[in-house]
Order: C-alpha cells, then sequence, then structure tokens
C-alpha cells in the first residue's frame, strides 16, 4: 500500500516562498504523473502543476513563473516551490501521485494536505 505523506506548509508573509513536499511509502517502482492541486473552503480543488515523466509541465496561469515542480526519483518524493507567494494563493495543497508497482500493479493516490497561509 502506498501513502503520501506531504510537508512544508505554513505561514508566510506575501512575496515569501514556501516549498512543499510530497513523499511516498511503500514499495514503488516508478512515479509517472505527479499533480498538485489547491483548495479554499466552499470552493473546488483547482490543478495548480501537473507533470507526467518525461512529458511537458503544466502551470495554472495564475502560478506561471513563481511555482516550480520537481521530484527526487531516488527519495520518491515530489516537490512545489513557491516563489513571490500572493494572499490569494492561500489554500490547502495536495499532492496527487500515480505509479507503477511490482507485479504490473499501480497506484493513483492523494496526500493529506498541507495549509499555505499568506498574509499581506
Amino acid at each position: 500500500q502506498v501513502q503520501l505523506v506531504e510537508s512544508g506548509g505554513g505561514l508566510v508573509q506575501a512575496g515569501g516562498s514556501l516549498r512543499l513536499s510530497c513523499t511516498a511509502s511503500g514499495t514503488i517502482l516508478s512515479i509517472k504523473f505527479v499533480d498538485w492541486y489547491r483548495q479554499v473552503p466552499g470552493k473546488r480543488r483547482d490543478l495548480v502543476a501537473a507533470t507526467p515523466t518525461g512529458g511537458t509541465t503544466h502551470y495554472a496561469d495564475s502560478v506561471k513563473g513563481r511555482f516550480t515542480i520537481s521530484r527526487d526519483n531516488a527519495k520518491n518524493t515530489v516537490y512545489l516551490q513557491m516563489n513571490s507567494l500572493k494572499p490569494e494563493d492561500t489554500a490547502v495543497y495536495y499532492c496527487n501521485v500515480y505509479g507503477s508497482l511490482p507485479d504490473d500493479d499501480e497506484f493513483d493516490e492523494w496526500g493529506q494536505g498541507t495549509q499555505v497561509t499568506v498574509s499581506s
């Protein structure tokens, strides 16, 4: 069974930076797709960044040039570097990871969410 554990959220002033981490535990062969979403209370969960292995990373227009998605395959960890943060970036951030397991199995899991609060 694969579990994703997120960390790195917190309170930061506008203009500051945070790096979110999402670590997958379990016997994982490879991570194929990585997505980051965010959600504010009462609204839908919106895609922030998405990247398939070897593919082109997609960023929401609202975060282009400020957020960067990356991964460390050796650590089964994916990151979301967030720079020049704005109050409107305040949300709970979720990672979503799809990958392969032994015996031709696959996983598609969500992290537990981490709160990011940007003060003005």
